[in-house]
């Protein structure tokens, strides 16, 4: 066996998730060659079984509320920007693309790829022609300022963007409509503070950047420690532009404070030995506000704010970090003060798996990204193979649906759910302190959309 076919068959592996129980059974279909598991219908609440490594099924839980016929040719474009200023980051999507195409598609699905050249105008322009050759569901654009110009160019035809900007998404109108498939950071701050609550952690502190995605973790996190039985007792906020943070994490450690606290305690006691007397200190130092802090921050910021925390008494040991999807990248564990933090992001198994077997074809390690355009890719050729139209019904399936980052399921908000692990920083990498979901539990009743985005 090459070292290609093993490594497909392990991403297979990995990928497979049961089935609806009850399942009905689908036409054989020859797949093309490099087949592997790809996203498929996610499983009831119920014990997952495995399945044998083969093409996906749509599961049948109800007669479907629009169909289209197995000989009939279903076309869908994927807006990527190919030319322009992100153009390195369009061509390695449209390769994860491809690779859910050779995974997934049958001969009667076809996946139009258009430029849109890194602008709100290409975007459209891309839209449109793809619309006229027949698209019947477009996946893309990356960037939200792109997805809200194509949003009117779509009309009746549904729209899978990857951005993360939660006002991109429109399902107001009686057909179609725009989903955000972008990584949520209010997903992920729901789910590492729901953790922490879990392990006592419930008096909590954040330190954010000021603007519209701060603004949403913290509401993110206000809202999660209310329903957690947590509490937010302090947040500091800075601006993105500040080079130097000492100040806000001075006030939000009450360094000052806690430092002459400190300093009396210290003459009080001196004070006491020097008269012969053998007791404790008088004067008391104050505890921390907060057990567990959220960084809302990734990146080469994230290792410039981190360390500035134990440097003003916010030590990682009495004190646990805490995390978004940001921190979801190389080496973090090569910064001491978050080693032992916890944060929240797709379950890293699968993705590693996809990861290697892209360096294996493409010879480079993919961007972060590119898990998202194999998973709609799949996600539409999956709907194709079950005959199923892209509409709304179909694509807000309940079950949802399991990918390479996990399962996920489309809202009737125009927004995505995921599963999500919560992750512990070490030295060497990462590790699961508690593993994502397999299944969904029943949607809950739509709550309105968010304000503000990223």
């Amino acid at each position: 066996m090459s070292a290609t076919t093993a490594a497909a068959r392990t991403a297979a592996t990995l990928l497979t998730l049961a089935l609806l129980a009850g399942c009905a059974s689908q036409p054989t279909v020859t797949a093309p060659p490099r087949a592997a598991q790809a996203p498929q219908q996610a499983p009831q609440p119920q014990a997952a079984q495995p399945q044998p490594e083969a093409a996906p099924v749509q599961a049948e839980a109800a007669p479907a509320p629009a169909t289209v016929p197995a000989d009939e040719t279903v076309r869908v474009a994927l807006l990527l920007p190919l030319s322009g200023k992100a153009a390195s980051l369009g061509e390695a999507m449209q390769q994860a693309a491809q690779m859910a195409l050779f995974d997934t598609a049958d001969s009667h699905f076809q996946l139009l790829i258009r430029d849109t050249k890194s602008t709100p105008e290409g975007s459209v322009a891309a839209a449109q022609d793809a619309l006229a050759a027949g698209a019947t569901l477009l996946i893309g654009p990356v960037y939200g300022v792109d997805a809200k110009a194509v949003t009117p160019a779509a009309g009746t035809v549904p729209v899978l963007s990857f951005s993360n900007d939660a006002t991109v998404a429109d399902t107001h109108a009686p057909a179609g409509g725009t989903w955000v498939l972008g990584f949520q950071p209010q997903d992920q701050v729901a789910r590492v503070v729901s953790y922490a609550a879990s392990r006592g952690l419930t008096r909590l502190a954040l330190l954010a950047p000021v603007g519209s995605n701060g603004d949403m973790v913290e509401q993110a996190m206000r809202d999660a420690a209310a329903k957690a039985g947590a509490d937010v007792t302090r947040a500091a906020r800075y601006q993105p532009t500040q080079k130097d943070v000492s100040d806000t994490i001075k006030r939000l450690s009450n360094f000052e404070q806690r430092h002459a606290q400190m300093a009396a305690a210290r003459e009080t006691a001196a004070a006491a030995k020097e008269g012969g007397k053998d007791g404790k200190p008088a004067a008391a130092v104050e505890d921390l506000s907060f057990q567990a802090i959220l960084i809302a921050e990734g990146g080469q910021r994230l290792k410039e704010v981190a360390p500035l925390l134990p440097f003003f008494d916010i030590d990682p040991g009495p004190v646990r970090f805490l995390g978004t999807g940001q921190w979801d990248e190389p080496g973090i564990g090569r910064e001491p003060a978050l080693v032992g933090g916890w944060y929240a992001s797709a379950a890293p198994d699968a993705r590693q798996g996809f990861e290697k077997r892209f360096n294996d074809v493409y010879g480079q390690r993919p961007p972060r990204l590119a898990t998202l355009a194999y998973d709609a890719t799949a996600l539409a050729a999956v709907l194709a193979k079950g005959h199923k139209a892209y509409v709304r019904e179909n694509l807000t399936d309940p079950n949802g649906f399991a990918g390479i980052d996990g399962v996920f399921r489309l809202l009737p908000t125009g927004q995505v759910e995921r599963g999500l692990s919560v992750l512990e920083v070490t030295k060497t990498g990462v590790t699961v302190v508690d593993p994502a979901p397999t299944s969904f539990t029943p949607a809950a009743a739509p709550a309105p959309s968010p304000n503000t985005g990223s």
